[in-house]
């Protein structure tokens, strides 16, 4: 096998809390991380020489990323020349909490050793994809999972939300960095862990559990982004929140027509992408 083309998803998170900051440097958090239809498409080619290339001005300007990180890290481990030709279509916004990168690392971990034939099994895949970000191994299997201590603890959960979800990005990339050092730690009454002792998860259930702790700092650092959240209540979301240290805030509906009606008032001036259940397809 010389080509592969494979689509790699982006994530909402529902609900993030940040538990404790530990002392490697990293925090604890509780959060579900819940699968979008919205993806990029990475085509890989066996080559004479690694080259990374896409339809993103902003990945192309930066050189190197996770993608390329993630050949590297396989090589050291490996031991191997892996040299591959690698196209990024990049339709999930950079920098939004989406994912998106972290997504595009775990697809190139499992693109390469399939095309190079490695036969690395899942653990070793994991371990790797751990070294490249907390929520890389996420990816390997994004399915509806229930996260734990850095994002890497994985528990799968029956979630498969049957309403329109709206996800709307203003552009505003903000540094997860600075969003861990001005976050204030506090302590939650609602434990978003108390899902996994339901057999199933309703939207009551996430209405009563779910929060984003980088919410209140996020919100006042950019009012633009409490605006969008605040404009898709009051569009009739049944939920809304923050996605990870933002920008992108989602809506859930009861039907589509309310989500349509949301989309259209948003898409002027934002991104947006909606997504339908699985049966149903998706709207971009």
């Amino acid at each position: 096998m010389d080509k592969l083309i494979l689509y790699s998803p982006a994530k909402i998170n529902i609900g993030l809390n940040i538990i404790r900051k530990r002392n490697d440097g990293y925090h604890d958090l509780e959060t579900i991380f819940y699968p979008l239809l919205l993806s990029d498409v990475l085509t890989f080619n066996k080559a004479n020489k690694t080259m990374l290339t896409s339809n993103s001005e902003e990945i192309n300007n930066l050189g190197s990323n996770l993608v390329t990180d993630a050949i590297t890290l396989l090589q050291e481990h490996t031991k191997k020349e892996l040299r591959v030709e690698i196209h990024l279509e990049k339709n999930i916004p950079v920098g939004g909490g989406l994912g998106g990168g972290s997504s595009n690392a775990a697809v190139t971990l499992k693109a390469i050793n399939q095309l190079y034939n490695l036969r690395l099994n899942y653990k070793i895949l994991s371990e790797l994809a751990l070294k490249l970000g907390s929520d890389v191994p996420y990816f390997l299997d994004p399915e509806p999972y229930f996260a734990s201590s850095r994002g890497e603890v994985l528990s799968k959960i029956n979630l498969l939300l049957g309403h329109p979800i709206l996800i709307v990005n203003p552009g505003i990339h903000i540094s997860t960095k600075w969003a861990f050092e001005n976050l204030k730690i506090k302590t939650n009454t609602k434990k978003l862990s108390d899902v996994m002792l339901k057999k199933s998860i309703s939207i009551d259930d996430i209405k009563s559990l779910a929060k984003n702790d980088f919410e209140e700092i996020v919100f006042k650092e950019y009012p633009d982004i409490k605006s969008i959240k605040d404009r898709l209540n009051n569009l009739d979301a049944e939920f809304s929140l923050m996605t990870g240290s933002g920008s992108t805030v989602f809506g859930i509906f009861t039907n589509l027509q309310k989500a349509r009606r949301a989309k259209t008032e948003f898409q002027k001036d934002y991104f947006t992408y909606l997504n339908f259940p699985v049966d149903q397809g998706s709207i971009t």
